[in-house]
């Protein structure tokens, strides 16, 4: 039978699983492509200024707001888990820096196609296959009025949800509806697509498919066993 960690463990996997270990000083991660290297489904403009301002600003800005606090000596996994007990300025930049980081892990130039093995399996049981699972995650993607994330997450004992969370909260805090692991996520705000696709958010969802990173999505999943 199969055992399944605690959520406060795959805390710190999810983490790790972006190159974010459990230490405080989580640094800011070179992007792991190039700027252009996801066209033409996301161009290089919007990946340069996402990743070198959007990003950045939100790894600067929390680095700032736990300058000099009790929270500098806590890791990212203990920040996001208690993001309920802290001011809007670390809750907001916590989440985005963790966020981002992880979008940016989910894709590959090298992407597309459909999952295989454990996690291709856990979306035909949840889902009933996996056109069903894409067309859930889109509905759902276009469902969250306003700026957000969509999720596919995994609960502690290995079970699929989809779910979407407000602003740059993510389902590891405690302020989450329903918590989980994040396996994949796509990012809602207009900055993530509208120098390409303008307000065509479902154009920007459709071309997500083509460059998400199964492999790594599915070592996740395979991680939490």
């Amino acid at each position: 039978m199969r055992k399944w960690i605690s959520l406060t463990a795959l805390l710190l996997l999810a983490l790790s699983a972006c190159g974010k270990g459990p230490a405080p000083d989580w640094g800011f991660d070179a992007l792991p492509y190039a700027f252009d290297a996801l066209e033409p489904h996301i161009d290089a403009k919007t990946m340069e200024i996402h990743y070198s301002r959007h990003h950045k600003a939100y790894y600067d800005n929390l680095r700032t707001a736990i300058k000099g606090t009790p929270l500098a000596a806590k890791t990212l996994a203990e920040i996001l888990a208690q993001a309920g007990q802290w001011p809007d300025a670390v809750r907001h930049n916590a989440g985005g820096h963790y966020n981002h980081a992880f979008f940016w892990q989910v894709m590959s130039p090298d992407g597309g196609g459909a999952p295989q093995g454990p996690l291709a399996r856990q979306i035909e049981a949840t889902y009933g296959g996996f056109k069903k699972f894409q067309a859930d995650f889109k509905n759902a993607a276009l469902s969250r009025f306003g700026s957000g994330w969509v999720w596919l997450n995994a609960t502690s004992d290995g079970a699929l949800f989809i779910s979407t969370t407000a602003n740059q909260d993510n389902p590891l805090m405690d302020t989450a509806e329903r918590n989980g692991t994040p396996i994949l996520a796509l990012d809602l705000w207009e900055h993530a697509y509208y120098l390409q696709y303008q307000d065509k958010r479902a154009a920007y969802i459709d071309a997500f498919w083509e460059v998400v990173d199964w492999s790594a999505a599915t070592a996740r999943y395979e991680a939490l066993r």
